[in-house]
């Protein structure tokens, strides 16, 4: 696979798979989450590119930030692709990662030639009744009292209630979302929505000119699948859909995400 190491940069944690020397490709996490989540498809992203595993402030291996506002955070990543003298960039993100690179595009276009968005919802009419364990995990009064005796079952159960085929979540990935704090996961998804309820992703993608792709779990749990479709106004944008895949296409079907990658950032297309 190349080289595989993990350093910290302005402050937030950043892995290296595969030859530095090839493409750059860069995988942004969702909420909740970390690098970690990737890992099913990196060996294959590796074996063709640079693979860049960024740990979004107060996840995974990064420590917590003043504020988690969505363009904060784009301009922090930023930083990070400046000092590694990284561009122009494939850009990848699962979830609301996929709001840091819609908006790190906004920001920087020196920085992105592609954007590749999994799994993010368009605008907050999109989102679904959550699952209940989610629900009472992340919702006061109860959420503070239960996040402080999580076990690491109910760790991959809340990860598994936004899938629809059965996965193994890894120890690493369970360390990592325990290591979230509460308040921090409040904080990130309410700025989250604040970024999407003031302009829809679709919106924001179509001011902008960079070629997207929209892969998208035909069974999510998290966001309507229909939504996807938002995406069609969006120039230079096309969008898959994978059949009995729920949240989390990276660890549901990792060989059809990793051929999508791959051919995506090869082509733009």
């Amino acid at each position: 696979m190349g080289i595989h190491d993990g350093k910290h940069v302005h402050g937030m944690h950043v892995v290296h798979d595969g030859p530095r020397e090839a493409p750059p490709l860069v995988l942004i996490h969702g909420s909740g989450a970390s690098g970690v989540s990737w890992g099913p498809v990196v060996p294959a992203l590796a074996s063709r590119h640079h693979v860049i595993r960024i740990d979004l402030p107060g996840h995974g291996q990064s420590p917590p930030a003043p504020s988690y506002d969505v363009p904060e955070q784009a301009a922090s990543l930023a930083a990070v692709l400046d000092e590694l003298g990284l561009r122009p960039v494939t850009v990848a993100g699962h979830s609301s990662g996929g709001y840091i690179a819609t908006a790190l595009a906004e920001q920087r276009p020196d920085l992105v030639g592609s954007l590749a968005l999994i799994s993010s919802g368009p605008s907050p009419d999109a989102l679904l009744p959550q699952p209940v364990l989610l629900r009472v995990l992340i919702g006061p009064p109860i959420g503070p009292l239960l996040w402080r005796i999580r076990s690491d079952a109910m760790l991959r159960r809340g990860v598994t209630a936004v899938c629809h085929r059965p996965v193994d979540v890894p120890d690493e990935l369970v360390a990592d979302v325990r290591g979230i704090g509460y308040r921090t996961l409040r904080a990130v998804l309410r700025q989250n929505g604040a970024y999407i309820a003031e302009r829809s992703v679709p919106a924001r993608l179509t001011a902008l000119d960079v070629p997207v792709l929209v892969i998208f779990g035909a069974a999510d749990r998290r966001w309507d699948p229909s939504s996807a479709h938002h995406y069609d106004m969006v120039p230079n944008a096309r969008i898959e859909q994978l059949p009995d895949v729920g949240h989390f296409p990276m660890l549901e079907a990792p060989e059809a995400t990793g051929e999508l990658l791959l051919r995506f950032a090869a082509t733009g297309r």
